[in-house]
């Protein structure tokens, strides 16, 4: 088995959007230490757990200090946790209540002589601004060339009265299956071969309750930041697009120099891994800052990514040729083999995991050597492999059926039974959960399967067809 080493160029992308607003770093942590749960956006807005917002303004320059403390505040004298309207730093950075002026609408504070730091601050010019904010006239300057959405122009939600979507005219009628306590307050966002729309459902629910309007069929669809942002890529567009979920709005294009395709999610480290295989390249976004930070050359047309370790692997497809990139040794290439239609990766304790899909076996390569530790027969074309803790589940396409592999000795101990009758297409992770879905491809089913318990929890009927589904927690935007 050849052994290839190749050195990747790593470039760094400059990252001069404004979009990208940084709170600095003195200011983020005085916020986390007084509202530790508080969540500073990537585009600058501070959103407390009792959905308080604040605006941040951006001083032309900021004063220096020893330490940071408030300055001045409305009403005076108040500290963050009293949530008071206007909070104005001893740096000159400033952040506004975003409050309700009783008509529906929502502005901050009017003050008839406001203080020279709020004159003369600005908003992020990219901000998500929330839908309908009315700044007072004597402020109007921290807008700058801020765009001010006053009629929700930017939604991208569809009625289902309003769809042209055939297939859902052609759909049976709803109807309402006992929902389980693990999708309490959940949302699902369905994607099919038939629309370019992203479908959303109520668990339990057979039909969608309305889409997402996207511009062409998605590729990849992950959330991201508990689910209050949906990062997607489409065909043949070199762009991912950032959609804000509670409120239906497209907030965001990250540009790119070619087309994206697939997603794989590091929240961990706050990074997102997105393949564009025409290009033999692996981009970075950064998700704090939701911007490109850099573009890994790689060998192949790469897909079905796994992050594992400090180790990415992938397969060049066009060449049934399995590589691993070593992100902690200067991102050197390393040539694991070729092996036949491999479908799926997976990496345990030095060892290698590869599903051939034809050939309906596993085989298992140390990754030191190289050589072939162990090859056996599995479930009808293996077509998904996911691992939680020392339990490795193998996910049958034809009998619908998992296969689950004890780790510690790579041995079979059970198999979940789907029966669905129709041809399983995907296992997937919850993300921050112990649960995962099965799709069903041609009978528009999804599955959900504890993998603590190694058991069928549930499964679901769709009214529409099914390619994809993500699950996540509900979550609301300035309310």
């Amino acid at each position: 088995m050849r052994k290839f080493l190749i050195l990747l160029t790593i470039l760094l992308i400059s990252c001069t959007n404004a979009f990208a607003a940084k709170i600095p770093v003195e200011v983020r942590n005085y916020i986390q230490e007084k509202v530790p749960q508080a969540d500073i956006r990537f585009d600058g807005v501070i959103i407390f757990p009792d959905n308080t917002i604040y605006l941040p303004l951006y001083p032309s320059l900021f004063s220096d200090v020893k330490s940071l403390k408030i300055k001045e505040s409305f009403p005076a004298h108040q500290e963050l946790k009293q949530k008071p309207d206007v909070v104005i730093f001893n740096n000159d950075f400033v952040l506004l209540k975003v409050l309700s002026d009783g008509e529906g609408h929502r502005t901050v504070l009017h003050m008839s002589n406001p203080p020279l730091q709020v004159r003369t601050g600005l908003l992020p010019q990219d901000m998500l601004v929330p839908s309908g904010l009315i700044v007072p006239e004597n402020i109007k300057g921290i807008i700058g060339n801020l765009k001010i959405d006053t009629k929700n122009e930017d939604m991208i939600r569809v009625e289902n009265d309003e769809s042209y979507e055939s297939f859902l005219a052609d759909a049976e009628p709803d109807f309402q299956q006992g929902l389980i306590s693990q999708l309490k307050n959940k949302i699902l966002f369905v994607t099919t071969n038939y629309s370019k729309n992203i479908q959303v459902v109520e668990p339990a629910r057979a039909v969608p309750s309305y889409a997402l309007a996207q511009k062409s069929i998605p590729v990849d669809v992950k959330a991201v930041n508990n689910g209050k942002f949906l990062l997607v890529t489409t065909y043949d567009r070199p762009f991912i697009d950032i959609i804000s979920v509670a409120d239906s709005r497209f907030i965001k294009q990250i540009n790119l120099p070619s087309n994206p395709e697939e997603i794989l999610l590091d929240e961990a480290n706050h990074i997102a891994y997105v393949t564009s295989p025409s290009a033999s390249t692996i981009f970075v976004i950064d998700l704090n800052a939701m911007t490109l930070s850099k573009k890994i050359r790689i060998n192949g047309y790469c897909e079905k990514l796994l992050l594992k370790e400090d180790k990415l692997f992938y397969v060049d497809k066009l060449k049934n040729e399995v590589w691993a990139i070593e992100l902690k040794n200067e991102f050197e290439l390393k040539d694991i083999g070729k092996f036949p239609n491999v479908s799926a990766i997976a990496f345990n304790n030095n060892k290698i995991y590869l599903s051939s899909r034809t050939k309906s076996r596993i085989a298992i390569v140390d990754y030191e050597t190289l050589g072939l530790v162990n090859e056996f027969t599995t479930v009808n074309k293996p077509i998904s492999m996911l691992q939680y803790e020392n339990v490795l589940y193998i996910l049958g396409a034809q009998n619908n059926e998992i296969q689950r592999i004890n780790l510690e000795n790579d041995s079979v101990s059970g198999k979940i039974e789907l029966e669905t009758g129709g041809f399983s297409s995907g296992l997937k992770l919850i993300e921050n959960t112990s649960m995962a879905t099965v799709v069903d491809v041609k009978n528009n089913h999804y599955s959900i399967i504890d993998l603590a318990k190694g058991k069928l929890l549930k499964t679901y009927k769709l009214n529409i067809p099914v390619k994809s589904v993500v699950i996540t927690d509900k979550v609301t935007l300035f309310n």
